[in-house]
């Protein structure tokens, strides 16, 4: 049985009231804020109808107006954090689900998975599945960015020294490149980027990642800063942008890093995941 197919999930550990909640047509409301970062298109049925017109998995509008409700469900889901449910469902609906069932299994394994081996695979069907919608959808640019979001967090976890002797740094990238490409307002994939450029700085030197990967300081602060402007207020880009600045200089912008991480832990979550960004602000203030 495939990993996102289990039944057991860890519980989203803080309270949801009505906080995460978004029933009926409080979850298009909300949308626009919250997926500023990832620019995820509500899923209107029009505009699915409109994927599905050219290919095999033609659907008929009944059966459109079903797809869209359960990819609504799925992201309800996701944003109250119960993501073993987002998963599940989101695998369940085919491929246009795969961008919910990814974003759900790439936040739940970095925050909620304790076994280190479950969360590697967690990562690993994530990508697997992202890489089958970019051959199924080209267009969609999350199909890209999770992909690079799910193979970023699975370098982490196996070493980012390991992970760039098996190539998995340069997937990363291209596939982050081709998300802005397809959605240029992609404030996520800009953070992405912007970490790519650190993390490389400081696993391996400022002269080789320059040298072999292309990997600048000033790139990395500029994919910062862009996706900044694009989502302001956005507690992951300030976390994300923090840490990248450590390991791009040092001590040297120790105050900006601080900075960062206190407007980021001064944030108000909308959501599930945006709650475990504020959270892990205030863990690393206070450590």
């Amino acid at each position: 049985m495939a990993i996102s197919t289990m039944t057991r999930w860890r519980p989203f550990p803080y309270p949801v009231g009505d906080a995460y909640n978004y029933p009926g047509a409080a979850l298009k409301k909300h949308w626009p804020r919250l997926h500023k970062g990832d620019c995820e298109p509500y899923p209107e049925p029009r505009d699915l109808k409109k994927l599905l017109a050219d290919r095999a998995e033609k659907a008929s509008p009944r059966s459109v107006e079903t797809l869209a409700k359960g990819l609504e469900d799925a992201w309800r889901a996701y944003h109250r954090g119960d993501f073993g449910h987002a998963i599940e469902a989101g695998v369940a609906l085919g491929p246009l689900g795969y961008n919910v069932a990814n974003k759900a299994a790439n936040i739940y394994a970095t925050y909620l998975e304790t076994d280190e081996k479950r969360k590697l695979a967690l990562f690993q069907e994530s990508a697997k599945r992202a890489e089958q919608l970019q051959a199924w959808a080209k267009s969609m640019a999350n199909a890209w960015y999770l992909q690079a979001q799910a193979l970023g967090r699975y370098s982490q976890g196996i070493s980012i020294a390991r992970a760039v002797t098996q190539g998995l740094a340069g997937i990363v990238r291209r596939s982050l490149e081709q998300a802005i490409a397809l959605e240029p307002d992609h404030a996520d994939a800009h953070i992405a980027l912007g970490l790519y450029h650190a993390e490389l700085i400081d696993k391996i030197g400022a002269t080789l990642a320059g040298l072999t990967y292309g990997a600048s300081r000033r790139a990395g602060v500029a994919h910062f800063e862009t996706a900044l402007k694009l989502n302001p207020h956005s507690a992951i880009a300030q976390i994300e942008y923090a840490s990248g600045l450590i390991m791009m200089f040092g001590r040297a912008r120790a105050s900006d890093a601080l900075r960062l991480r206190r407007e980021a832990a001064a944030s108000t979550p909308l959501d599930a995941m945006e709650r475990f960004d504020v959270e892990r602000a205030k863990a690393e203030l206070e450590g």
